[in-house]
């Protein structure tokens, strides 16, 4: 058997793995039930089951339909994106949200194939004041605005 369609192959690979991992975690760590009296598990092991289905449709097509091959991963994306988002969670309580914003949305805008400073400025300022609008005015979580220091 040769895989024509690598892209459908590893897609349903992703597919079989994540709805087995639910299934068992379902089966393992809650009670069943039946189809009458559901319990904990009952719906988790089903998705994950239909899940796996799904799978398995996709990743038998990959051996009879031909497609596009699989491309290269670009790491930097993921790593700037994870890397802002860590220093948003460390940063957050210290900076306050309008400096943590701003470093999350720089530090991801780097992460991207082009950086243009007014476009990702812009970005920052609507997000800055969409946080601060929504978060901590409009459902009164207790993050500071800004720095400690300037806060006083």
């Amino acid at each position: 058997m040769q895989i024509k369609s690598p892209k459908d192959f590893w897609a349903g690979l992703m597919f079989i793995t994540f709805g087995l991992f639910f299934v068992v975690w379902a089966l393992y760590n809650y009670q069943m039930g039946s189809a009458v009296r559901m319990g904990p598990a009952y719906f988790p092991a089903v998705l994950g089951g239909l899940l796996t289905l799904l799978g398995t449709i996709v990743l038998s097509q990959s051996f009879a339909i031909s497609g596009p091959r699989v491309p290269t991963i670009n790491f930097r994306p993921l790593i700037m994106i994870l890397a802002g988002c860590l220093v948003y969670g460390y940063s957050v309580k210290p900076l306050g949200v309008v400096v943590s914003t701003g470093l999350l949305v720089f530090m991801a805008a780097l992460g991207g194939h082009e950086f243009k400073w007014k476009e990702v400025g812009i970005l920052y300022v609507f997000l800055a004041l969409f946080s601060v609008l929504v978060f901590v005015k409009g459902l009164g979580l207790p993050f500071p605005l800004w720095p400690q220091f300037l806060e006083g």
